[in-house]
């Protein structure tokens, strides 16, 4: 009697724990669902870790619409400044490792790093690089990052930053960027004696068994099964910016050019969620320094409401915040046609991850606090639904607010007439040359480094823009003369007042070099 009151138990422990694995399936696939077909998304792929262990994977749709490959775990996604979280790992590796130190000065390992305020370049540290309390600018310099493919190199970028105006204090002012993560990437080849790219393979992907990642240059076509990212049009979503036949080593790569699979990125968030699954790889002491607080963020309303947070502060390329009275540890990624989230509860040793290839902003929103709240508020049962209708209440109470694009009056091409003293050559410190000259009988706007900043100049109205070429409108960028410097400078401002940050118009002030040629 006994033994069978064993079995009896057993299998009960066994029913209610095959009970509880379907409804995480049916509870997480029904969230995915109603994100995927909410959105209209191309492809997403799901992970969920609870207590340590996977619990959940789930994917949708194609690598490329239309085309009939699925995506799979496998399936490499670019993860964008998720990225940024390994880099940070890199650097702690060096410090562990005794090759560097967070309190170093930026100048001992790059002689020629650069800040406008020699102050701010003798005081810069390496942790500084990390944690976006530069003083910079909103997404200061990203033009030298994006649009993709371009010429700039890391040496640009760095000599660049002298160029740039700070727009608040040193270590006082939170404003995120992107350009000192390549100079972070660069101090950490410094110190480790070998390529960022490298760097990155065999200090995370081959100790933590990331198979599937890429880093650096490589082959698409060797690798296989990657998503590529989409913009919608319509109704439909449409391939954007796809692979060539070789994926340079380009210069954001510590700021954002990872890609990696669904099952890479749970492998990652296991072992950071705890220290036995790669046992020496990261110290207690290193782990800590990633997950500290070392600069304040502000709190938005939305983060007050859904989550009732009262404190959120930048890491070593994490976010950290609380979450319904939860630590929550977590970053986004953006580039144009691919999303991404990851978020950690550590105390629970849980997390979720969110891999787009469309424009997923709002889907990346909505999914990820409902996965999150069956841990932190399990009793609201809210879903992808109810928060998709929060952020659209939000953005008709923008668009009220008269936060949209203006609707331009009837524009026509622009003539040399129109430009009068803008025809010419035009170079900005930073950016470099620019022309605006007449190109196969239009007025042109190009880009010397940046090819992809081509445009045909417009006038509307008595104002001029450049409506860029294969950007969409939301980039376009009214063209303004200011002449009451001590010499003429041409400058560019968002029409669009929610326009992506790394659009940094603001930042450039071109002055005349002379005739077109």
């Amino acid at each position: 009697m006994k033994l069978r009151s064993v079995w009896v138990v057993a299998g009960l422990l066994l029913t209610g724990s095959a009970t509880a694995a379907e409804g995480d399936q049916a509870r997480f696939d029904a969230l995915l669902d109603q994100a995927t077909q909410r959105y209209h998304l191309p492809g997403i792929a799901m992970g969920v870790i609870e207590d340590g262990k996977v619990i959940y994977r789930g994917t949708r749709g194609e690598l490329v619409a239309g085309e009939a490959a699925s995506i799979n775990d496998e399936t490499l996604f670019k993860i964008a400044s998720n990225t940024k979280a390994m880099t940070a790992a890199v650097l702690a590796r060096l410090v562990q490792a005794g090759k560097l130190r967070w309190d170093d000065p930026v100048t001992r390992h790059l002689p020629q790093f650069r800040m406008q305020d020699p102050w701010v370049t003798r005081n810069m540290q390496v942790r500084d690089l990390l944690i976006h309390n530069s003083g910079l600018g909103l997404g200061a310099g990203d033009l030298m990052l994006w649009p993709e493919p371009n010429n700039f190199d890391r040496s640009d970028i760095i000599a660049g930053l002298a160029h740039l105006k700070p727009t608040g204090s040193f270590r006082s002012d939170y404003a995120y960027d992107n350009l000192l993560y390549v100079v972070a990437g660069e101090v950490a080849a410094v110190a480790g004696g070998k390529p960022y790219a490298q760097l990155v393979r065999e200090e995370i992907f081959q100790p933590l068994g990331m198979q599937r990642c890429q880093v650096g240059a490589w082959s698409p076509e060797a690798v296989d099964n990657i998503a590529q990212p989409h913009q919608r049009e319509g109704n439909r979503n449409v391939p954007a910016e796809r692979d060539s036949a070789q994926v340079d080593d380009f210069p954001s790569m510590a700021a954002g050019g990872v890609r990696c699979s669904l099952n890479d990125m749970l492998r990652w968030m296991q072992v950071l969620l705890d220290p036995a699954q790669a046992p020496g790889w990261l110290d207690a002491a290193q782990r800590q320094a990633l997950w500290t607080a070392h600069m304040p963020m502000p709190i938005s309303q939305r983060l007050r409401d859904w989550d009732n947070t009262h404190f959120y502060a930048y890491g070593y390329g994490w976010r950290l915040s609380d979450m319904d009275g939860q630590w929550k540890v977590a970053h986004t990624g953006t580039l144009s046609g691919m999303y991404s989230s990851l978020a950690l509860l550590p105390d629970h040793k849980t997390g979720v991850v969110l891999l787009i290839n469309g424009e997923g902003e709002d889907a990346r929103t909505a999914l990820m606090q409902a996965a999150l709240k069956h841990y932190t508020a399990p009793t609201a049962n809210e879903d992808v639904l109810h928060y998709a209708a929060l952020i659209d209440a939000t953005k008709a109470q923008r668009r009220s607010a008269g936060h949209v694009r203006p609707a331009l009056p009837a524009a026509r091409p622009a003539s040399v007439g129109d430009l009068g003293a803008m025809v010419g050559v035009w170079k900005d410190p930073w950016f470099g040359e620019v022309t605006l000259c007449p190109r196969d009988g239009k007025l042109q706007f190009a880009s010397a480094k940046s090819p992809r900043m081509t445009g045909q100049v417009m006038r509307t109205g008595n104002r001029l823009y450049v409506a860029w070429q294969g950007l969409g409108e939301d980039a376009d960028a009214w063209l303004d003369l200011k002449r009451d410097a001590a010499h003429p400078l041409l400058q560019l401002r968002a029409i669009d007042p929610d326009i992506d940050f790394s659009y940094d118009y603001p930042d450039l002030e071109f002055q005349r070099l002379g005739d077109c040629r």
